[in-house]
């Protein structure tokens, strides 16, 4: 059967658009980075370069609850992406605007909207559900829905690579067609039990950062929740915070809103502790005895491995940690002092592995009861895979 070639990757971040193209066989044929402001001109310039184009595939941030897979994108789909900017207000826009101007200069060609929730749709409902009033819930759609699917998805798919794993469910979609009106959590048990296939903690480690257990290629819990702010310490991200707290704060400190999100998205986590959200700085001034960056490092550790003990709980158990993204993939100094916490759970790895020039590798010592994994992030190979799924050759 013939591969769909040619498949223009559109990932939209706060700093730059970033443009891939893949061939058939995933390698990079094109690519780019263009400022955020996306200027028509050098968008359409950048895009002719790259040749023919035979697919666009897109990542989205939120798919809600109606998105659970990738869809084609067509003008009403189009109107519903922009209906849930709502539940992602700092992070759909950029997609959404990214899709628009791409479409402008390729209006004929086919597009499919990826969905960083999208993955995390078959986590069971012990997990997704929050304990807040079941009209609330009911009205907005209140729920866990995790975030950085498509690097969670590939991450399981390469991990079962490495290791030799053949998962039932690691080549197929998170759950089921993306416009599916079942409830999310219908059938996401069926197959929970502990022990059922590769148990792995996907540890995805950048500026944002979440972790998710994966069983079998399939989400079953993650850290973050509603939104991108939830679960592990991040760059400028507070991660996890005692709601009370914060009404605490916008109570009896007066503090507004919209200063209490700026606040907990932009100037907290490791900048809010160390004034910098630079791992690798605070990391060296930790190294050189600083008060200030050393705390830093022993709350971010101390919520990575409590959270890595979670998603294992969720679980039922531990085969393997596997860490991506700029921090999992590029920090030896991370990987092992979280594993120096986690030798409980058999997480150990090799000093002489972990050292190493990045590149997909076990870095956990022979024998070791846990495989300790490196793998690099490429949500544009899960995108391109799921543009593949929809459209056909």
């Amino acid at each position: 059967m013939a591969v769909l070639s040619q498949i223009l990757v559109v990932n939209a971040g706060s700093s730059s658009l970033k443009l891939r193209v893949l061939g058939d066989a995933d390698e990079v044929t094109g690519s780019a980075d263009l400022p955020p402001e996306k200027d028509k001109a050098a968008l359409e310039a950048t895009i002719e370069g790259f040749g023919e184009v035979h697919a666009v595939g897109h990542r989205i941030v939120h798919g809600g609850d109606e998105f659970r897979g990738p869809v084609l994108i067509d003008p009403s789909v189009r109107q519903r992406l922009g209906a849930l900017t709502d539940l992602a207000p700092l992070h759909q826009p950029k997609s959404l605007a990214a899709l628009d101007a791409v479409t402008e200069v390729l209006p004929d060609v086919p597009a499919v909207a990826c969905f960083d929730t999208a993955f995390h749709a078959t986590i069971p409902a012990a997990a997704a559900t929050f304990a807040l009033p079941a009209e609330w819930r009911e009205r907005w759609s209140l729920r866990r829905f995790g975030f950085h699917g498509l690097s969670h998805a590939y991450v399981s798919r390469r991990a079962a690579d490495l290791l030799g794993v053949s998962s039932s469910d690691s080549d197929s979609d998170s759950d089921s067609d993306s416009d599916s009106d079942s409830d999310s959590d219908s059938d996401s048990d069926s197959d929970s039990g502990p022990g059922s296939g590769l148990r792995l903690v996907s540890c995805h480690l950048g500026a944002g950062a979440s972790l998710a257990a994966v069983r079998d290629g399939r989400s079953v819990d993650t850290t973050m929740g509603f939104t991108p702010l939830d679960g592990l310490v991040m760059a400028t991200r507070s991660g996890s915070v005692d709601p009370g707290l914060v009404l605490w704060l916008q109570t009896h400190a007066g503090i507004p809103a919209d200063e209490l999100g700026d606040a907990l998205e932009n100037r907290s986590g490791l900048a809010g502790l160390a004034g910098t959200g630079n791992l690798r700085e605070i990391l060296a001034r930790a190294t050189a005895g600083e008060a200030q960056a050393e705390l830093a490092r022993e709350v971010y550790l101390h919520r990575l491995a409590a959270s890595v003990a979670a998603m294992t709980a969720a679980l039922g158990g531990l085969d393997a940690l596997a860490f991506t993204g700029g921090v999992g993939e590029n920090s030896a100094e991370i990987r092992s002092r979280a594993a120096a916490r986690l030798g409980f759970l058999g997480v150990y790895v090799d000093n002489d592995r972990n050292g190493t020039a990045p590149s997909d590798r076990d870095i956990s010592p022979p024998g070791a009861p846990v495989r300790v994994l490196v793998i690099s992030a490429r949500e544009d190979i899960e995108i391109a895979r799921q543009v593949r799924d929809v459209i056909p050759a």
